[in-house]
């Protein structure tokens, strides 16, 4: 289990510390480091639980020429197939982790990649040459992804409580949610229990 967030957009000399409060708020789902990356559009944050390539997975991970970076929390279980097919296509890795699969397929297939995956798995890839995110969860929904938007910027975490850690982010009660929970004691995405706050279908 890791812990994932970030915010898309702003004024990222104010988001960096509102990111690293996020951060703080997910230390129990990765209490053996943190580390961010912020460029001038993104701010993402990583708290990691140790598990694949205990010295260089080190997250959030850049790509060789620096455009794209990913936060993730998860296991790609057919990492070692993917990167002996990638490999074979003449990529190169620097670390051991399926973190670093997860990118390099990325930047190759593009969307497709998912189509590829199997494990459990919730990230997101900023590319900073495009100035997008694309963010995704396994198909059984196992890792978790919530996002909100405020002021033309873009808010994920792993938790709801990395979110309202952020500043712009207020716990207000969701009707419509409750609703749904009291009357068939499930809540459908994208809705959840906080007003404002979505999770990833």
């Amino acid at each position: 289990m890791c812990g994932i967030c970030g915010v898309i957009g702003g004024v990222m000399d104010r988001e960096r510390p509102r990111v690293r409060a996020m951060m703080d708020a997910l230390a129990h789902r990765g209490p053996d480091d943190a580390d961010l990356h912020a460029d001038q559009n993104a701010v993402l944050g990583h708290r990691r639980l140790t598990i694949i390539d205990l010295s260089a997975g080190r997250q959030p991970l850049g790509s060789d020429d620096g455009t794209c970076w990913i936060t993730f929390n998860g296991e790609i279980y057919n990492y070692r197939e993917l990167r002996a097919e990638l490999e074979a296509a003449g990529h190169r890795f620097r670390t051991a982790s399926d973190t670093e699969v997860l990118l390099q397929l990325y930047q190759r297939d593009g969307e497709a990649c998912l189509a590829r995956l199997r494990g459990m798995f919730a990230f997101a890839i900023w590319n900073s040459q495009t100035e997008t995110l694309f963010a995704a969860r396994d198909r059984f929904g196992q890792k978790p992804f919530f996002y909100a938007e405020r002021g033309g910027r873009l808010l994920f975490a792993s938790e709801v409580k990395g979110l309202l850690a952020h500043s712009d982010v207020a716990a207000e009660p969701e009707p419509v949610a409750i609703d749904y929970y009291l009357g068939l004691r499930f809540v459908p995405p994208p809705l959840t229990m906080f007003r404002g706050v979505q999770k990833l279908p």
